[in-house]
């Protein structure tokens, strides 16, 4: 079984920073594509970055400037650094990853449970 967790959302007034942490643990070989998507209320689940296992990167216009993405492959983690947040940033973040599960021999894709992010004006 393969888990993501997500860690680091909360509160923070407009121009502050968070940084959401996602670790995945099971049954793990090795992890592609990693990724933070966000859905606010009444709106659909859209990415907001990307990062390859060979660590590049790709953003939406939205987050460019402002986020940064990165993992630790060691650890099995990926990272979301927020800074200058703003409240339209306001969602709950998820995790994606694409993971080799060594039980099912083969490639799906997981996401975690959410974090809440809150950016008061």
């Amino acid at each position: 079984q393969v888990q993501l967790v997500e860690s680091g959302g909360g509160l923070v007034q407009a121009g502050g920073d968070l940084r959401l942490s996602c670790a995945a643990s099971g049954s793990i070989y090795s992890i592609n594509d990693m990724a933070w998507y966000r859905q606010a209320p009444g709106k659909q689940r859209e990415l907001v970055a990307v990062i390859t296992n060979g660590g590049r990167t790709n953003y939406a216009d939205s987050a460019k400037g402002r986020f940064t993405i990165s993992r630790d492959n060691a650890k099995s983690t990926v990272y979301l650094q927020m800074n200058s947040l703003k409240p339209e940033d306001t969602a709950v973040y998820y995790c994606n990853a694409d993971i080799f599960n060594v039980e099912s021999a083969g490639y799906s894709n997981y996401w975690g449970q959410g974090t809440q992010v809150t950016v008061s004006s």
